[in-house]
């Protein structure tokens, strides 16, 4: 009797074991899923960060070249946000839920590897 309960026992705790490695396993893939999509967002973000500088110095370039047309330096700068104000807006209200559903893509896609 005593020899069924030390196998009992044995399972028990090859059971516990069990458990515990597959939770740790589990944490460690989230962890990596998790890392992978915040290293991908970062990467993506610096790149955009750094095409968006460039194309705020040809911006600001257009706008003082209008400005110099026109004969006052600001009216470059009010036609130019004006126009990305009209842009903001076009894209607010056409494109909204096509780039949540682009970012809602891009995110399950990462943590589904």
């Amino acid at each position: 009797m005593e020899e069924k309960a030390n196998i009992l026992e044995s399972l028990l705790e090859r059971a516990e074991d069990y458990g515990k490695t597959s939770l740790e396993l589990f944490k460690l893939r989230m962890l990596n899923k998790i890392l992978n999509v915040v290293s991908s967002i970062i990467s993506r973000s610096s790149a955009i960060l750094f095409f968006l500088m460039c194309f705020l110095a040809g911006t600001i370039g257009v706008a003082f070249l209008l400005g110099d047309v026109m004969g006052k330096l600001w009216y470059g700068f009010f036609i130019i946000a004006g126009f990305y104000g009209l842009i903001g807006v076009a894209i607010y209200l056409l494109m909204n839920k096509w780039i949540k559903k682009v970012v809602s893509k891009f995110i399950l896609k990462h943590i589904a590897k």
